[in-house]
């Protein structure tokens, strides 16, 4: 007995091994598993530039793909994490295109290229870039929203904190100069300025989006170089955790969740559910035209952390002047109501870092004046390649 049941474990096993043999396996693309579409259903891919827990960036994403799924019927998600921008990038949207999917989302600002042609290779898939600045206007577009709104507010409860803390120095780690990272340093600065005019921020390049250890090692550079408060503009609650040790203040960014720790003062984020779920929506009805959809406060889609419903003041603001937490409450209200927009937070007059006047008084910014640099050739007016005023860096040379 003991034999016959040795040999059909033995034939079970081999049996097993022949059908593993025989299944298809999962294509790899560059070291990447490509999912597979589910047939019937309309297919979304997101392509991550970290991993989909990091805290910050991409599980901010990866949250609003899953609202998706539970939010809009018959649709089905799928996410490849870790994608490292360039030419890596390309082949894993070539990949996801030749599978089907119906909607392919790209998460990272050096994705833009690689989709943008990809896209024209395919174009009954609809490509979304998240905060690019191209679009074909038929089915490649970007997607951003105002953060500099939230960023500018931060400043704002930053600028207190050093204040009251008696040290008016101020830092901001800072991943790539593109106009997105200076865009949302000028709304830290600007913010910081209306608090504590005698405020300054000095500045830090990691030139990467994702690395923990690196994120520490400059957070703890600018908190010794005499921060009393550091922003981060990178993916993980890093700063957070040095301020932590250092006796100092973070902000942290992206995820709601990234504001953990005592020293962590608050956290401008994302809510891409229902933004992604409105594309997704529309894309099915053939009623989205993708070009240039960059949303405001008042869709709900950013947030303040300690300032939304249900969120209670974090120890860091607890102690800031009544007058500070009432004037943030005052203009987060407008900002939701749409009574107070990104191009409300650049009104002139606004000096650069040097002495010159880079938006004067009445000026009507455009979407490119904050998206472009000069050398871009999209004709912006007041290009927002300049560091506002009460900054202490100099801008890394560009391309």
């Amino acid at each position: 007995m003991k034999r016959y049941i040795t040999h059909m474990i033995a034939l079970l096993v081999a049996i097993s091994l022949v059908l593993s043999a025989c299944a298809p396996k999962p294509e790899e693309v560059g070291g990447f598993q490509i999912p597979e579409i589910d047939e019937g259903k309309f297919n979304i891919a997101m392509v991550l530039i970290g991993p989909h827990d990091d805290g910050g960036w991409s599980q901010a994403h990866y949250e609003g793909l899953i609202y998706v799924e539970q939010n809009v019927p018959n649709v089905h998600v799928a996410y490849i994490e870790n994608v490292p921008e360039g030419a890596d990038s390309e082949q894993v949207f070539r990949a996801l295109s030749r599978k089907g999917f119906d909607l392919i989302l790209g998460t990272s600002f050096g994705f833009g290229d690689a989709m943008q042609t990809v896209a024209e290779e395919y174009p009954d898939i609809m490509y979304i870039h998240l905060t690019g600045i191209n679009s074909n206007m038929t089915n490649f577009g970007n997607l951003m929203g105002a953060m500099e709104n939230m960023k500018f507010l931060a400043g704002m409860l930053a600028g207190a904190r050093a204040k009251l803390d008696g040290n008016p120095k101020l830092g901001y780690m800072a991943t790539f100069p593109i106009p997105e990272e200076i865009r949302l340093g000028n709304a830290i600065a600007l913010g910081m300025r209306k608090t504590c005019p005698e405020c300054t921020m000095d500045v830090r390049w990691i030139n990467t989006w994702h690395d923990p250890i690196i994120e520490k090692e400059a957070a703890a550079s600018l908190f010794d170089a005499g921060a009393q408060v550091v922003f981060t503009g990178a993916d993980t609650p890093a700063v957070a955790d040095v301020a932590q040790e250092k006796g100092k203040w973070g902000v942290t960014y992206d995820w709601y969740g990234s504001c953990k720790v005592e020293r962590c003062l608050t956290a401008p984020y994302w809510v891409w559910g229902p933004e992604y779920a409105r594309i997704t929506q529309g894309v099915i009805d053939g009623t989205y035209v993708p070009g240039w959809d960059y949303f405001d406060a008042d869709t709900g889609a950013l947030g303040l952390f300690g300032f939304m419903e249900g969120q209670e003041l974090t120890a860091g603001m607890k102690d800031l002047p009544p007058e500070v937490i009432e004037e943030v409450r005052t203009i987060l209200a407008q900002m939701l109501a749409g009574e107070f927009t990104r191009f409300d937070v650049f009104s002139g007059p606004i000096n650069d870092n040097q002495g010159n006047e880079v938006v004067p008084a009445g000026a009507a910014l455009e979407q490119v004046d904050l998206d472009a640099f000069p050398e871009y050739g999209l004709g912006c007016k007041y290009c927002m390649k300049w560091w506002a005023e009460g900054i202490t860096a100099e801008l890394p040379a560009t391309e």
